[in-house]
């Protein structure tokens, strides 16, 4: 049978079923009622997500936003980089106030001795030692000025020296050591040697060449690295010029109130006897010609036990002792670094060092260097690869403090006990 006459039959078929159920004794209705749809089936509304169409079995579930992913921790901030902090002892660039040592010192040593030297020339040996510093500490051991000034001296007198330094000095210290700020310590018994105008005039020609100034009164100094970093410094002496260390209620005042503010306190101490007898340190008040020099050990440790991180002593013109008092690391005398001038340079007067201290942000001390230097006359400064001066401290540290000595190992680097 072709497919046209199986169509054919098939819409006959239909034609007589129809005319079957409209003929007969009985109607049939052909409307039958419709079913009543399900409870809650009416059909939803396409939704609309963005720009497309999304169908209604699925609207709901796409409409869920994800959850989102924990944000990852922050890495913890590095610490801040340390600080590192260099000084020396002892420093005097020439005099203009009384010359007559160069004449002598020429007639001994067989050549010109000039009275003002190029304070340039005289700084250049040490910078390689400074090179790594964040700040330089000088203790600068005379006034700086021109012109007329008051006898500090009595005629005839062998035991008193006084010592103005030409104004070309402040500007070779502000440009000693590239990159690191500089602060010069006025607390001695040299800064008054041209009176109180010349103290004066000291601190302005310090100040006009970028060189802050610590030891004239009982605040801290606050020096800023290159970086932001800042360093309190406070300086003390036994002369007039400088807070007293021998008042250790006050000194403890003074550096409590700086070690509240800033975590690097560094202070600085001019006191103790002078000269070759005078190396060892003992717990004692110490007396030199007459004067009541104070008891370094006591004011040292009064220093730390209020915040101090570093104490560095000069004064005696000798190498001393060094020690951990706590965390802190105290050096009680860095001896004579660059003393051009009527200075002895016998042993051990010619023996000097630049330490040089890293404290971290706390203000703890992470590492030291002792880097030893020597003097021949007349004040000419050199390196010493020999390292005389840090075996000298390595020596007396163990002979004065043999619980608390900070030693000093290969390369002059500190040990702690």
């Amino acid at each position: 049978m072709s497919a046209i006459t199986r169509v054919v039959l098939a819409a006959a078929v239909v034609i007589v079923m129809s005319g079957v159920a409209s003929c007969g004794g009985r109607a049939v209705d052909e409307t039958l009622p419709a079913a009543p749809p399900p409870a809650d089936t009416a059909a939803p509304e396409t939704v609309l997500w963005g720009d497309t169409l999304i169908p209604p079995d699925t609207a709901d579930v796409v409409q869920q936003e994800p959850e989102p992913e924990p944000e990852p921790e922050p890495e913890p901030a590095p610490p801040p980089p340390p600080v590192r902090v260099c000084a020396g002892g002892d420093v005097v660039l020439g005099s203009n106030v009384d010359t007559a040592w160069a004449t002598r010192a020429s007639s001994r040593l067989g050549r010109p001795v000039p009275a003002r030297p190029d304070p340039d020339r005289l700084l250049a040996p040490l910078a390689p030692l400074v090179a790594d510093a964040d700040v330089v500490l000088i203790n600068v051991e005379g006034a700086i000025g021109e012109g007329p000034a008051p006898r500090k001296c009595r005629p005839g007198s062998t035991s008193c020296y006084a010592f103005r330094q030409p104004v070309a000095v402040a500007g070779a210290l502000g440009r000693f050591a590239e990159g690191a700020a500089i602060i010069g310590n006025l607390a001695n018994n040299h800064s008054l040697d041209a009176g109180g105008a010349g103290f004066a005039a000291t601190q302005e020609h310090l100040r006009t060449a970028g060189v802050a100034v610590t030891g004239v009164d009982t605040l801290a100094t606050v020096v800023v690295t290159n970086r932001g970093d800042s360093v309190a410094f406070l300086g003390f002496s036994t002369a007039q010029a400088g807070p007293d260390p021998r008042d250790l209620e006050a000194v403890s005042r003074h550096v409590e109130r700086a070690a509240q503010r800033f975590p690097r306190v560094v202070v600085t101490m001019h006191m103790g006897a002078e000269g070759a007898s005078a190396q060892r340190t003992a717990n004692v008040t110490e007396t030199y010609l007459g004067e009541n020099r104070g008891n370094s050990v006591a004011f040292a440790r009064a220093a730390v036990d209020a915040g101090a991180s570093v104490v560095i002593g000069h004064g005696p013109h000798v190498m001393r002792a060094s020690e951990w008092w706590g965390d802190a690391l105290v050096l009680y005398s860095l001896g004579n670094l660059l003393t051009y001038g009527p200075f002895s340079m016998r042993e051990p007067n010619s023996r000097g060092a630049v330490a040089c201290v890293t404290l971290n942000e706390h203000g703890d001390v992470l590492d030291a260097a002792l880097r030893s230097t020597y003097q021949r006359p007349p004040g000419v400064v050199a390196p010493d690869p020999t390292g005389r001066a840090a075996w000298l401290v390595d020596s007396l540290s163990q002979l004065d403090f043999p619980a608390t000595a900070a030693r000093w190992g290969g390369e002059a680097r500190v040990v702690r006990p």
